[in-house]
């Protein structure tokens, strides 16, 4: 399959099915009086799904709240975002850096109004996975590809 990065400068080659990719948003439950987390799941996937290089039948997005935190100081107010982007190994650097640079750039524009009005930290990260010690099954594709045809 091949990836194109943003500027078309080359095209990179893959020979393996790069599946996936799975964004995991974790958050300070502090922050959900001020951030529509369900929106942001939204924002972020579609925002993954216009990049060429995440193929749309295997992204996955999920936001998970977490109550037990303690972030700086441990001041009550303060809160956090982390995004973590799963994907299968072998997308070179620079395509990753963009896939990062897109996807982080759609998150701070998202929380841009809370940003500004509280402490928060952001963070994300991509994390390649080890085709060896991953299992998986799916049969999402064929119900995609079916509902095309419907």
């Amino acid at each position: 399959m091949a990836y194109y990065n943003t500027y078309h400068v080359k095209q990179i080659q893959h020979d393996r099915s790069p599946c996936m990719p799975h964004l995991i948003i974790e958050y300070s439950a502090n922050l959900e009086a001020d951030i529509a987390f369900a929106e942001l799941v939204r924002a972020l996937h579609e925002t993954a799904a216009g990049i060429e290089a995440l193929p749309s039948g295997g992204i996955r997005t999920r936001a998970a709240r977490r109550d037990n935190y303690r972030v700086a100081d441990g001041h009550p107010a303060n809160g956090f975002i982390n995004v973590t982007l799963r994907l299968a190994e072998g997308r070179p650097p620079a395509i990753r850096r963009i896939i990062g640079e897109k996807l982080f750039g759609r998150l701070r524009s998202f929380i841009r109004p809370a940003y500004e009005k509280r402490p928060l930290s952001l963070s994300f990260e991509i994390q390649e996975i080890n085709p060896e010690m991953r299992w998986k099954q799916s049969n999402i594709r064929d119900y995609m590809a079916q509902r095309q045809h419907d």
